[in-house]
């Protein structure tokens, strides 16, 4: 199984003056479930690089047994500094691709052209795809084979609205995922705020939040391993 994670390039959160990037736990979480089932993971963002963190997901209660692993796994953290070119990469490759969150994506991924045709071609190839938390920003601009939303008619989730609100950045980010994805006619649904929930539609997996992350990735070596 050969297995992409795509990372998100972007480092500033908006016009706040604070940073932003991508979430560890969303990234080493699926990491590590992707990894343990034998997975030989590329790790790949649109600048290449060290891809810019979230400090907020550095911060002591958003830590996991997945995130201290990685603190600790040099061989990865290497891995994630020199991450390849989005553009140098092709779906022929790979089996799979995951899409992290973080609010980073929401400026880079939804509107990147190579990830748009990446994305597209996974999809072209019916090849599992699978986006966490913001990472679903990355599909709103993906189109199907007769050129409709990739997401219209789906089921999917992300982060949504309610959860925004509690971060206090509806008013930052430049659109609100949730809304999106209803305004492409996706049958957006969620859970509970902060807990798990993810949705599988054929082979589109989607995440609400970074406490879905691990149960994501878990149904995207399901999807893998079905075809």
């Amino acid at each position: 199984m050969k297995v992409l994670i795509v990372l998100t390039s972007h480092g500033a959160l908006g016009d706040t003056g604070e940073n932003t990037g991508f979430w560890i736990e969303e990234f080493a979480a699926p990491y590590y479930v992707l990894a343990d089932a034998g997975a030989e993971i590329t790790i790949a963002s649109p600048q290449g690089g060290q891809p810019p963190v979230d400090p907020k997901s550095e911060a002591a209660g958003a830590q996991t047994p997945a995130t201290k692993r990685f603190y600790s796994d040099f061989a990865a953290i290497e891995k994630v500094a020199q991450s390849i070119i989005l553009n140098d990469v092709s779906a022929d490759d790979y089996d799979a691709v995951f899409y992290p969150g973080g609010h980073g994506p929401l400026w880079d991924l939804a509107n990147d052209p190579d990830s748009i045709h990446l994305i597209g071609e996974f999809n072209r190839q019916c090849k599992p795809m699978a986006f966490v938390c913001h990472a679903p920003a990355a599909l709103v601009k993906v189109r199907a084979a007769d050129g409709e939303p990739l997401v219209k008619g789906k089921e999917v989730t992300g982060f949504s609205n309610t959860e925004e609100e509690a971060v206090g950045l509806t008013k930052v980010v430049p659109f609100l995922l949730e809304d999106e994805l209803k305004k492409l006619g996706a049958h957006y649904s969620k859970g509970d705020d902060w807990g798990s929930y993810i949705k599988s539609d054929g082979l589109l997996i989607t995440g609400q939040n970074p406490a879905s992350s691990e149960a994501a990735a878990t149904q995207l070596l399901v999807a893998m391993k079905a075809k």
